[in-house]
């Protein structure tokens, strides 16, 4: 029987992986897929086993597995690294007949070994991308990421500030501009007036926080939301002088990549639930308190809509990059 290796970071699991992969699992009648995994690793190991576990699950032949990297010493040259990668091999795999890879390590690690080694696109140049590259510019490899792996990735900006300064409006726009989704404030669903509850709060908290959670899985590279969980935090200590403590849980499971504190240098407008029209700069200044005293970075915009859209979309632009 024919024992197959395929070993390596998948940080993250990329289609070049996936190519590799399938041609290893077509020569051989086993094939183990072994993650090395380190302290510092950037992605963490049971993410990047759970989306290759996923991935290959229609392949009963292929096993994936998670084992701790304690064995690579970056500093040593390449043949004594691989020696140390052979000893770990024949210990942990020793039924492996054959490895796959499409790095120069190959010949070193077949020498120490004893086993053939088959390159796949060692030139890159059935699949051009590196999960370097990927890990740098991932809006510039999207198409390189597997579905399942691109939430990790999408970048998530909220539109902030007080009432009536145009998040919604502005949402939209960038949501149709950069062929993306767009998550709007739930609480305007769940209420209708200023009379509501700390129980009120709590669904806003969780409702809002899944809105994003669901819409990331679909997003193009991007992610535009109209609010986030200090807006909500921030209006039930204003009407109720109480926060319910699980917002604060629910604020660390949606991190955003850039905040844009939008001005109220615009005029108000009256929807019929907008009740703070007197205190807008009260509220303005309670809007980036709340980000300084988290420490968030954050981008003023402020001037007329075609200024505001210069400056929301060149710091999104940058982003993307």
């Amino acid at each position: 029987m024919t024992h197959g290796l395929v070993f390596g970071k998948f940080m993250p699991v990329h289609r070049g992986h996936l190519a590799l992969i399938a041609f290893a699992a077509q020569r051989c009648d086993r094939l183990t897929v072994s993650i090395s995994v380190t302290p510092d690793d950037p992605i963490a190991p049971d993410l990047r086993l759970g989306w290759l576990r996923t991935l290959l699950a229609n392949w009963p032949a292929v096993e994936v597995v998670a084992e701790a990297d304690d064995f690579h010493d970056p500093a040593l040259p390449m043949d004594e690294a691989t020696r140390h990668w052979a000893a770990f091999i024949r210990r942990r795999f020793p039924t492996v007949t054959v490895f796959f890879c499409s790095e120069d390590y190959g010949d070193p690690l077949s020498q120490h070994l004893g086993l053939p080694c088959i390159y796949f696109d060692k030139a890159r140049q059935l699949v051009p991308v590196s999960a370097t590259q990927i890990r740098a510019q991932p809006a510039q490899y999207w198409d390189f990421i597997p579905e399942i792996v691109r939430p990790y990735f999408v970048k998530k900006v909220c539109l902030y500030g007080p009432e009536s300064v145009g998040k919604t409006t502005m949402g939209r726009k960038l949501a149709a501009h950069y062929q993306t989704q767009f998550v709007r404030e739930v609480a305007r669903d769940l209420i209708t007036d200023s009379e509501f509850s700390l129980a009120d709060i709590e669904r806003i908290g969780y409702a809002q926080t899944e809105a994003v959670l669901q819409a990331t899985k679909t997003a193009n590279r991007l992610l535009i939301c109209d609010t986030d969980l200090i807006t909500t935090a921030l209006y039930s200590e204003l009407y109720l002088n109480a926060v319910p403590p699980v917002l604060a849980d629910l604020e660390k499971r949606v991190p955003y990549d850039r905040y844009f504190l939008l001005n109220i240098d615009v005029p108000w407008v009256s929807d019929g639930l907008r009740d703070l029209a007197h205190r807008r700069a009260e509220m303005y200044s309670r809007f980036r308190h709340e980000l300084d005293w988290r420490g968030i970075d954050w981008v003023d915009v402020s001037g007329n809509w075609a200024q505001r859209w210069a400056i929301v979309t060149a710091e999104i632009d940058r982003i993307l990059v």
